[in-house]
């Protein structure tokens, strides 16, 4: 069987430049390959608006183009959100349609990003140190329709940083190369240096890209991305553009590490208040709140808006809601799901949410409805942390508003009884519409366990204080990558790897499923810092199990099989443990990290490296245009690097710097 994987892996790399995007209607998710053709001749499918699209402003103008479809024809409407486009008895692709396995056949999508140095007013204080793309915070909303090839020139005009853009939970099947992680998938883009970055849009719905640079996206490169298509709700319109929700300083995150956030406050798509938040006076004109309008109307009833929530933050879980309106969620991550309403939603770092609004306010007790139509939009900050001492008023982060020609300030009152506790959304609430059956783990009879261990003493690099070690094990080895040679450049190798690396083989078949279980640090009392957002590149994952308080016991599993919850970004629960399930059918080494900015440059990381040989076979270090990229990209890397004067705050200061410790350049992950 592991010979005809490798036979067959080779046979349909070369099918794959024979046929690719050459089928009728559906496309099969193949590799991007060389010199694919993307969009056919003689446009005859449908060209359309998507329901998610923005209703006016910038991106408004934006459609989906199907037009190689021929027969072929949009199906959405307010009251069915659920299909996407059918042919009459010839097919439909809905919100029932196996998306890992097929999509329509969209067209090439190109955007250019340009990272460069400036400074960014958000909350009535200048953050002069602020890294952008395209000299915007939040960067450009990226838009794509399901089936598109998405293609990003990225051009480095930073001055001392080197850069890497990841794309958050795109499945790049068997597209490693393009995931974005320096030291894993590619060399970093040197200063004045390109990369072209190319991936299908297999999946629909709203993410993030960012840099994977360190902790530089903290700094401002951060930027929504969404990839239209079928919802499990109806709704009527988008309410705006997908809303980035973060906590927010006035030092780089490279300085924050050492010494935490200067004047802290929250930034809602760009604006806060740092007196609100911090108590610090403004010195700048403060920003005002980012505003959605609704119309209220009755007949034939009250219109319903899509609200895409995604959090981006250094390091902070948020609670958001609306006051006066419920949140119908059906969606988290890249999975549509069944519908669930509450007063509120918990966003853990990186976790991402669609959910819809009902534009009709809702008294309740104590809550009266404002008679000016002005209600608050509100990002409180989960109980992962202390935060008895914020200010009253601190979450107030955005106004809903009725009437768009309202200055005023929103009356309105918050739910009551709101939950802020550390934990991930209800398991049972997150029911996915696309019902996957997990198999039995390949990996053993629990599959594999990775305990989070912290030792912040050890100092094997001067920010290391968090590793993922086995239970057994008495050795701490936080991962640490290298800048200049990233594992793309060896996927042929047979033997050991640098153990700072932290990779994990898994070499099982594509129907083969992977289980890990991921605890608290049970050498020391099961113990975690707050709750970790662990993530997986690569992969939608299915979550088996997420206990709170209690300790991992193999004789006490509750394992959902049928359906489970699945997802890119999954919380594990204060001192408790979650089992995570993948299957292994995606070639290449995904990075499985903690999202706190911090515990990942502190080392809280592993590399999954999946099914290598047939990796290999894909990108055959010798005969590979992917892997002579990589290597032209290090080329440029190396050459910037060897020369110390580039090092920040460059010239001759940057050599000295970097004489007083070899970790002066890397003194973290990596990642």
């Amino acid at each position: 069987m592991k010979l005809f994987e490798r036979l067959w892996t080779v046979v349909t790399r070369v099918l794959d430049i024979a046929t690719l995007f050459t089928f009728s209607d559906g496309a099969l998710q193949t590799p991007l390959l060389e010199n694919s053709p993307v969009v056919l001749d003689r446009p005859r499918g449908p060209i359309f608006k998507p329901p998610g699209g923005r209703p006016v402003g910038d991106g408004s103008n934006f459609v989906c183009d199907y037009s190689s479809m021929t027969g072929w024809r949009p199906c959405s409407t307010p009251n069915d959100r659920g299909c996407w486009l059918t042919k009459g008895e010839g097919g439909k692709f809905d919100i029932n349609t196996d998306y890992e396995a097929v999509a329509p056949r969209g067209i090439l999508r190109q955007y250019t990003l340009t990272v460069t140095k400036g400074s960014i007013n958000g909350d009535g204080l200048e953050f002069p140190q602020a890294k952008m793309f395209n000299a915007t915070y939040p960067g450009p909303w990226l838009q794509a329709c399901w089936g598109d090839v998405v293609e990003i020139t990225v051009i480095n005009r930073l001055p001392f940083n080197g850069t890497s853009i990841h794309w958050h939970g795109i499945r790049q099947n068997q597209t490693m190369h393009m995931d974005g992680v320096n030291g894993i998938t590619q060399c970093p883009i040197a200063p004045r240096d390109t990369f072209v970055y190319k991936w299908n849009a297999t999946q629909y719905g709203s993410t993030w890209y960012h840099s994977h640079y360190s902790l530089q996206y903290a700094d401002g490169m951060v930027g929504p991305i969404t990839i239209h298509g079928p919802s499990s709700y109806p709704f009527d319109e988008a309410a705006e553009i997908p809303l980035l929700m973060t906590d927010w300083g006035h030092n780089s995150a490279f300085d924050a590490i050492y010494s935490g956030l200067e004047n802290p406050s929250i930034l809602l798509n760009g604006r806060g208040n740092v007196t609100r938040f911090s108590g610090v006076p403004a010195q700048l004109p403060i920003p005002q709140p980012y505003r959605i309008t609704f119309e209220k109307r009755r007949y034939p009833r009250p219109k319903r808006y899509l609200l895409r929530l995604i959090n981006t933050s250094f390091d902070t879980t948020f609670v958001f809601s609306i006051d006066n309106h419920n949140l119908t969620v059906i969606g988290a991550d890249f999975v549509p799901i069944h519908s669930y309403s509450n007063t509120s939603v918990l966003i853990g770092i990186r976790q991402r949410y669609h959910v819809i609004v009902e534009a009709n306010p809702i008294a309740n007790g104590s809550q009266p409805i404002p008679p000016d139509g002005n209600f608050w939009m509100r990002t409180y900050v989960a109980q992962c942390a202390n935060t008895a001492n914020f200010p009253k008023g601190y979450e107030l982060s955005g106004i809903l508003r009725y009437d768009s020609s309202s200055t005023a300030m929103p009356t309105s009152t918050p739910w009551n009884g709101m939950s802020l506790a550390c934990s991930d959304e209800t398991y049972s609430s997150l029911k996915p519409v696309l019902k996957w059956r997990v198999g039995s783990p390949s990996n053993g009879n629990t599959g594999e366990e990775h305990d989070v261990v912290f030792n912040p003493t050890a100092k094997p690099f001067p920010l290391a204080r968090f590793s993922l070690e086995l239970p057994s094990s008495s050795t701490f080895n936080p991962l640490r990558i290298d800048y200049s040679d990233p594992t793309f450049l060896h996927l042929n190798n047979t033997g050991s790897w640098p153990s700072q690396w932290v990779i994990v083989p898994e070499n099982y078949k594509s129907t083969d499923w992977v289980y890990m279980v991921l605890a608290g640090d049970r050498r020391n009392g099961n113990r975690t810092i707050g709750a970790h957002p662990i993530h997986l590149h690569g992969h939608d994952f299915a979550v088996l199990q997420q206990t709170e308080g209690q300790s991992f016991d193999i004789t006490k599993l509750n394992l959902k099989l049928d359906n489970p919850p699945r997802r890119d970004v999954v919380l594990l629960p204060r001192n408790g443990f979650v089992i995570i399930a993948f299957k292994t059918d995606n070639p290449g080494s995904w990075l499985l990290h903690c999202h706190i900015a911090r515990h990942s440059s502190e080392g809280l990381a592993m590399q999954i490296l999946e099914r290598r040989d047939d990796a290999n076979n894909i990108w055959p270090f010798n005969d590979s245009p992917p892997i002579a990229r990589a290597r032209k990209l290090c080329v440029n890397w190396n050459k910037w690097h060897s020369d110390c004067r580039n090092y920040w705050p460059g010239g001759d200061a940057g050599c000295e710097r970097n004489k007083s410790s070899v970790f002066a350049f890397q003194d973290d992950s990596g990642i």
